[in-house]
């Protein structure tokens, strides 16, 4: 429901995942009304948070604009934006083009919908070593791969930083703007936010920056989670949280946000959830907690987060078929554990009434493969400036009410979506267990 005089966007993200970027594009004011991601279990999660985009369980080389107009509500209706982020494997640049590469080939499917969609504009996002080295040649392929079907693009690319756009991790990222011939490009935001120093320097916030929140500033009022027993056997409980910052207030209550203009979910307050526990031994806890903040704990390997400063660049770690393993979750500024799921989404600029897939190992790789949703909304509102709309918030209200969704295991997610069971190849042992 929008305004006289307004209108909502029109996108669709692909590689969709859980739904970092729908969300942040949804923030600037684009209805995500189709989702493309091949992995069941994260379409699971998409589905749950994001109740009225369409999800299309495939590969992007399984689909078509004709099947995702089928399948959501688009129909005949324009498509203003498509967004998402390939994934670009490693490859040889001697004596061939890298979007020839097989392994590449997601590149190219993500520039053939876009064309067949006839979308206005794309956000193409991808990661900082792309931009380095002979990786350069295969972005210089990519633009011209864009600029053959119909579109020019913001050829002075750049990596954007999340921390100098309010999010407390620092994690850089590519994103690559175009525009259907036409249509006026869009330009990069400035950082509106200045991060702190490195430990022990003085901070000097740019008077035209607001501070970027810290690590205590975007976790500190959510509850213990080692207080709680039932947290090792589900990962919600019902609770009361502390008084929170500005920042982890807006994480709270969305609709304390004013430049917000995401259809507003149901909330509740005393709700805490992804914050699953971990066991550890007396003797890790005893490492962790000797641990200096911002060090390194020499035998795990994991970095103890510092209150005042950033938290490092949360990963995913591998798929299934990559061995399964989990990457290196910081160490909890206070409390002699690895920060929850629910702790590292406030580390990404996740909402509170946003949830994940239940375990531990896939909350974590959802939040890790995903771009945080502050930054992804400053690239989407370049692009909502560029079409002229005025956008407000909808009212009504969306309800989040499938909590089924976040549990399914592979098979099931796989019943649940029409696809094999394994769509995602089960785990090679020859990478050994994971953790």
């Amino acid at each position: 429901m929008s305004a006289q005089g307004s209108r909502r966007l029109l996108g669709v993200d692909l590689f969709a995942g859980a739904g970092g970027m729908s969300l942040g594009f949804e923030q600037a004011g684009v209805d995500v009304a189709a989702a493309v991601e091949y992995d069941p279990i994260h379409c699971g999660v998409h589905e749950y948070n994001f109740p009225d985009c369409a999800v299309i369980c495939k590969s992007v080389a399984d689909v078509d604009a004709q099947l995702i107009r089928s399948m959501s509500r688009i129909g005949d209706n324009e498509v203003d934006v498509v967004f998402g982020g390939a994934p670009c494997q490693g490859f040889s640049m001697i004596g061939k083009r890298a979007l020839d590469d097989p392994r590449n080939s997601l590149v190219k499917h993500f520039v053939r919908i876009v064309a067949e969609l006839k979308a206005k504009y794309f956000v193409f996002e991808n990661v900082r070593g792309l931009t380095l080295g002979a990786h350069k040649k295969f972005l210089d392929e990519i633009i011209s791969e864009f600029s053959a079907s119909g579109y020019d693009v913001l050829d002075d690319y750049r990596v954007l930083n999340a921390s100098e756009y309010g999010v407390p991790q620092s994690r850089q990222r590519l994103f690559l703007y175009g525009a259907r011939k036409g249509y006026r490009l869009p330009s990069y935001s400035s950082p509106t936010h200045q991060p702190p120093s490195k430990k022990g320097a003085p901070v000097c916030v740019d008077m035209f920056r607001n501070a970027t929140p810290n690590v205590w500033e975007a976790i500190s009022d959510l509850p213990e989670a080692d207080d709680f027993d039932e947290l090792l056997e589900r990962d919600w409980v019902r609770t009361r949280f502390k008084p929170p910052s500005p920042y982890a207030g807006t994480l709270r209550d969305p609709s304390s946000d004013a430049r917000n203009f995401a259809p507003p979910r149901e909330i509740e307050p005393d709700l805490l959830t992804s914050s699953m526990r971990t066991v550890y031994s007396d003797l890790s806890k005893d490492r962790f907690g000797r641990t200096a903040h911002g060090d390194t704990e020499p035998v795990s390997r994991f970095l103890k987060l510092d209150p005042k400063g950033l938290c490092n660049t949360l990963r995913a770690g591998t798929a299934s078929d990559r061995g399964a393993f989990t990457s290196p979750r910081p160490i909890h500024p206070y409390s002699p554990r690895c920060i929850t799921v629910r702790e590292a989404a406030r580390l990404h600029s996740y909402p509170d009434w946003f949830r994940f897939h239940v375990t531990k190992w896939h909350g974590f790789r959802q939040i890790g493969n995903s771009v945080p949703p502050l930054l992804a909304r400053t690239v989407a509102s370049r692009v909502v400036e560029c079409l002229g709309e005025s956008i407000v918030r909808p009212e009504h209200v969306v309800r989040l009410s499938r909590p089924e969704l976040l549990g399914m295991d592979m098979s099931a997610a796989a019943a649940y979506f029409g696809v094999p069971f394994d769509t995602i190849p089960q785990r090679n042992r020859q990478f050994g267990t994971g953790s």
